[in-house]
Formats: C-alpha cells, structure tokens, sequence
C-alpha cells in the first residue's frame, strides 16, 4: 500500500522543523495579541464557491469537492479564510468585540498537480483580524511575517506589495484593462477569454507565459486608485519603511482570490538562491459581508507550511534531535519488573527516560543508549538488586556512582532535575 498521489507523510525526523516553526510561530502571534482558532476540514461548497470566487481555479479545477449520503455537495477546505469568516459570523463573535486576531495551522486540499514543494494536501499557517480598517495593521502583518521568517533564520527577505483598490475605484480600472484586453483577445488562453467580462482581474495572475506577453503593457492599480485607498497604500509604504521592512511595489501583484481588496502581499526569501514566495496575504473588506455578516474589514495571510520547512531543511535549520535523559539497562527479569516501574514514574516526574524490552545483552543496550544520546544510563542487574545498588553512568564524562534502590526515584529526579536547569 502507498500514500495517494500528492499526498504524504510528514516522518518523525522531518517533524523537529515543524515543531521549531509552529513554536516560534505560536510564540510571535500570542506576543501580538492572535488567539488560536481551529475549523472543520469540510465545508459546504456554496461557502468557497462564494468567497475565494467561481471563476478562480481553485473552484473551477482544484477543490475536492463531493455529495454527501443527503446530496449535499461538500468539499474539503482548499484555504482556511472562509472558514474563518464563517465562524466569526456563525458565533456573532462582532457582538462580543468585533475586533478578533486569529490563528489557524492546519492541513489544505487541492487537486493540484504534484511537484516538488506542491501537494494535494498542503499545510498552512493561517492569520486573520476583523474590525480593524487602519493601513497600520496591513504593515503590522507584513512586519509579522518578515520577522517570524528573520527568526527562522531565512535570509533575503523581500516584501512585494500592491493595493488592488475597492469598489469604488476599481470599476475605473476595469474599464481601462478591459479596452486592452479586447485588442488582445487573439493572443489570451481560453481561461482568459472566458474570464475577460467576468473578473477582468483575474487574467493579471493567469500564469501563460503568452498571455503575460499580452498584458505586458497592462494598466496598473496603483494608478486608479481613489484617494482613500492611495492614501491607505501610502501609509503602508511608509511604515514599512521606518520599521525596516525590504519591500517592493510590484504591479503585477493581485494574488489569485477574489476577495481581496486594496492591500496584498507575497513575502519573498532568496535564501536558497533563486528568489521563492513563501507567504502571501491582503485585505478582504468586503468578505465578512458578503457571507452574511455585518460589514466589517478583515485581513490576513497564509504561510505555505510545506514550502517553509523544506527552505529550513535545505538551510540545515532543523533543531538537533532530542536527547534522552536516562536510559535504563535491566538485566534479567527481576531487574526488568523493578526497572519497568521506576521508568514510569521516572517519565511522570519530567525525566525523559527510555527502557529496551527485548532483552538484549548489555553491550547492545550500551549501544542503544547511545543511539539515543542517552546523557545517562543506569544499570540494573541481579547483583545490583542484591547489594540494594544500582550503578549511574554518565555518558559524557564516563563516570560512574551508586545509588540506592530504596530512594531512587527520589533521588534520580533531583540530580537530573538540577543537570537539566544547569545544562
């Protein structure tokens, strides 16, 4: 039996990454004020189908969508932002506060084709905040991002921004890319034509190497912007600039939903060479609305979590394994049923301990013990049972004391609750 095609399992010694970036993420969100928020893996159709856009390629290509025994049509979540928003209306969090800061980790779905970094069930890490329309908080998450990715040790991080503008002024803008479009048709994919009356934005992301030479020549959003929105994109710029954020105004920037309004973003790294988006994000305002709630601004990113860790592991980031406190050697069955006990206990007091049952001797225990980077071992024997003495080994140093069977829990727990605290 094999794991499905672009699917995968994440192995225990690839998981120390993710533990280190989902750490240090947890950390930074919870210094900035985000609570945790976990969402169903599935959801009605109708809720993707509605926010992230029918004529996307997400819903029209690559949900894993399906009826329920009722006929039900549900799919598995291809981005988490919907659901969120759904909840925050489904629980009136507004009633309470309608300012909340939320963080998702989980796992996405879309039927992609697979390729290096790409799966069909993909992880993100997810950021949310409604009921804040200050340009600060689009500079607070960029700045967010940057840092987290700064502590993870990646390097040539570059910020590329653009402001798609609102309903007010983007109707302008249309109509501008509209008249290019009509005197490009011949040289537009399918997709495109299809999409032209439709959301004319949408052709700005579409990633045909001949339709990108089509609108080379393309109007820019920056410059129909109406003069709340430049004076929102202004802010943003300068406050990245005195917080020391790399950034670059990028044109050509309108990420691939159709919810996004004024402010959107991909983080960019040049840490392994070649420069790779490892996170993006924007502005929603009219999200939360359009979904049925209240009118309320929203705002967030997502972090492509497989992506993240397989930069970190090429930048050999990943913590150094982790090491076993104590390892005990029983030699016979008398020592296996009172080692068996003290092994138990040990581990319930905090002391990572690990035993081998298999009875093997005990030069392939020694063995053992030092696979595991044991930084002790006691051994436990007939004879040591008889003198009421087990023996203490430090690995490191080579040393070794006696210790009394009667009191040694008691006392194993101290000595290596100070070793730890010191070391």
């Amino acid at each position: 039996m094999q794991t499905i095609r672009g699917f995968r399992d994440i192995l225990p010694e690839q998981i120390r990454i993710w533990q280190k970036i989902e750490t240090e993420a947890t950390g930074l969100f919870k210094a900035f004020g985000f609570e945790e928020i976990r969402i169903p893996v599935i959801e009605k159709t109708e809720l993707f189908a509605r926010s992230i856009g029918e004529t996307t390629d997400i819903v029209e290509k690559e949900m894993y969508t399906f009826a329920d025994r009722k006929g039900d049509k549900l799919t598995l979540r291809p981005e988490a932002t919907a659901s969120i928003v759904r909840s925050y209306i489904q629980h009136k969090m507004y009633a309470v506060d309608p300012v909340r800061k939320f963080y998702c980790i989980g796992p996405m779905f879309r039927r992609e084709r697979p390729q290096k970094g790409r799966y069909r069930q993909f992880y993100q890490i997810d950021v949310e905040v409604f009921g804040v329309a200050s340009a600060y908080i689009d500079s607070q998450l960029i700045f967010l991002l940057n840092e987290l990715f700064r502590r993870l040790g990646l390097t040539g991080l570059s910020a590329h921004i653009n402001s798609l503008g609102c309903p007010e002024c983007r109707p302008g803008f249309q109509t501008t890319l509209l008249t290019l479009l009509e005197s490009k048709k011949d040289q537009l994919c399918g997709n495109c034509l299809r999409r032209m009356n439709k959301n004319p934005l949408r052709i700005l992301d579409c990633k045909s190497p001949e339709c990108k030479a089509a609108i080379s020549d393309a109007p820019a959003t920056i410059d129909h912007l109406c003069r709340e929105c430049s004076d929102h994109f202004k802010i943003v710029q300068s406050t990245l600039e005195k917080q020391g954020v790399d950034f670059k105004v990028d044109n050509t920037l309108v990420r691939g939903l159709d919810y996004y309004t004024r402010t959107a973003w991909e983080i960019l790294t040049t840490s392994l060479g070649a420069q790779s988006a490892v996170a993006g994000g924007g502005r929603y305002d009219g999200l939360v609305q359009e979904l049925g709630g209240p009118e309320t601004p929203g705002i967030g990113f997502a972090i492509g979590f497989d992506r993240l860790a397989e930069v970190m592991e090429q930048l050999e980031k990943a913590p150094d394994p982790d090491t076993v406190d104590l390892f005990i050697i029983a030699l016979g069955e008398a020592a296996m049923e009172k080692s068996y006990l003290w092994y138990s206990e040990l581990n319930q007091a905090g002391i990572r301990t690990e035993m081998d049952f298999r009875g093997k001797s005990m030069k392939a225990l020694m063995k053992r013990a030092d696979k595991l980077n044991a930084a002790q071992v006691l051994i436990v024997g007939e004879n040591e049972l008889e003198r009421n003495a087990v023996v203490l080994r430090d690995m490191g140093t080579k040393t070794q004391v006696s210790l009394a069977v009667d009191t040694l829990v008691e006392n194993l727990t101290r000595k290596m609750t100070q070793s730890n605290e010191t070391g």
